[in-house]
């Protein structure tokens, strides 16, 4: 195919993704206006929060949304894997907080210090109390470095450390961590996984799966020792068909795989790892030359010390309780919870957040109404499943691993160019839709 047809038929696949996607991406009917003034406080200024007052200002008086946070920034955390993996610049993912917002609703850029959901209050970082007569959560992760002995986030970019989570600042100096490592010429790589629910669970794949592209284009593969080490038996994505693909893939290119195998300490100066084995109870050091490091993670401390932590279950004291369909906190009827922060069994993507975002809006609403919560959110999410430069696997799944595909011409299963270009070209345009509540 020559090369102006091949431009051709990208161009007429990218107006056929952008069509498809805009079907599948197609809000249900909207509630109609809301006859009150109740007034509705959400907190986190992320994407879950910001989309969500994007979408309740169609149905509520701007004067009625009070949104509070104190990032300034705005982080499309999608985009950080490809700025690791030296695709794409910082920028790229960087944009203001205060060009999301709707216009004429209330921003405290202030963070939450408490809740006292027994008197419908949010108490800020500067003392003021606010009331609210209903609230949603939408705080996402706080990020447990110091839960790994010797652990700082200060540390990534330096003594061979990279980490992709913490914002395009760590994920550019994850790139250069890694470049370093690559121009030695020789050398060990560990890429890790933690114990806990971690946000974007196909991120430590994706950096590995992208970190030996890079090798492989060094001419020197074969000098470069590569390991993952997953905390779990068999297992390093949690849906049967995804897991096999890649435990496959790891064997294919070389990469040691250490079950039940979990990072706990770091001697940064020393480039040594220590490691909790899970079969034996024992603990083991190994010598590095480049680590990716998932620090544990949970809801912030501010949700753990209060009452709308699970105080049960699996997810007890570390994530906020919700239940998994409406959103709907189980004891607290006017909370509901929305992102990351919750603890059901699937949530912790931008993906998720834009199925969640519409089934708060309507469940909300009918709160509101004194109506039966009747929206439900199905656990979908998606990862474009990065494999190398120029191919990934859109995995898109729900609850009890069901595949939910979007794209009848995309494969689930099966690495593409087109799902690639997904993740590379087409879904920050889809993203920033979301944030504007229109989609």
């Amino acid at each position: 195919m020559s090369y102006q047809n091949s431009n051709l038929e990208r161009r007429r696949f990218l107006k056929l993704l952008v069509g498809a996607g805009a079907i599948s991406l197609m809000p249900a009917s909207l509630p109609s206006r809301a006859q009150t003034r109740a007034k509705v406080v959400i907190v986190g200024n992320g994407a879950a929060g910001i989309s969500l007052a994007n979408r309740l200002v169609q149905h509520l008086s701007a004067d009625q949304i009070v949104l509070v946070g104190a990032r300034k920034r705005h982080l499309y955390q999608p985009g950080q894997t490809l700025v690791a993996s030296g695709l794409w610049k910082a920028s790229q993912v960087l944009s203001t907080t205060e060009q999301w917002l709707p216009p004429g609703i209330t921003w405290h850029e202030q963070n939450a210090s408490a809740f006292l959901p027994e008197q419908q209050k949010v108490v800020l970082e500067n003392g003021t109390t606010l009331s609210y007569d209903v609230l949603v959560v939408a705080m996402g992760t706080q990020l447990n470095y110091t839960h790994i002995e010797g652990m700082d986030e200060r540390l990534i970019g330096q003594h061979g450390i990279g980490s992709v989570y913490p914002g395009p600042e760590g994920a550019l100096a994850t790139d250069t961590a890694f470049k370093q490592f690559m121009n030695k010429g020789e050398g060990k790589a560990i890429f890790t996984l933690a114990e806990t629910p971690i946000k974007c669970a196909g991120a430590p794949l994706k950096m590995t799966f992208t970190s030996l592209a890079r090798l492989e284009q060094t001419g020197r593969r074969h000098a470069f020792d590569v390991s993952f080490a997953t905390p779990f038996k068999d297992r390093l994505f949690s849906i049967p068909v995804y897991n096999d693909f890649v435990m496959a893939r790891f064997g294919d290119q070389g990469v040691d795989i250490a079950d039940q195998k979990t990072l706990i300490g770091i001697d940064p100066t020393n480039k040594k790892a220590r490691f909790s084995l899970t079969a034996t109870g024992k603990t083991l050091v190994e010598a590095y030359d480049y680590i990716h490091v998932v620090p544990p993670m949970s809801a912030p401390d501010v949700i753990k010390h209060s009452d709308l932590v699970w105080n049960q279950g699996p997810h007890k004291g570390e994530w906020m309780a919700a239940d998994q369909y409406t959103l709907q906190h189980p004891t607290f009827p006017n909370v509901f919870g929305i992102g990351d922060v919750t603890g059901i069994p699937l949530s912790k993507t931008a993906a998720s957040v834009k199925k969640q975002v519409p089934i708060v809006e309507a469940n909300l609403l009918s709160y509101l109404n004194d109506k039966p919560l009747e929206a439900e959110f199905n656990g979908y999410t998606s990862c474009p499943l990065i494999t190398g430069f120029g191919k990934a696997i859109l995995a898109e799944f729900g609850y009890g691993g069901k595949l939910l595909p979007s794209f009848p011409f995309i494969s689930p299963t099966e690495e593409t160019w087109m799902a690639w270009v997904m993740k590379e070209q087409m879904l920050l345009p889809a993203y920033q839709a979301m944030l504007d509540g229109k989609i």
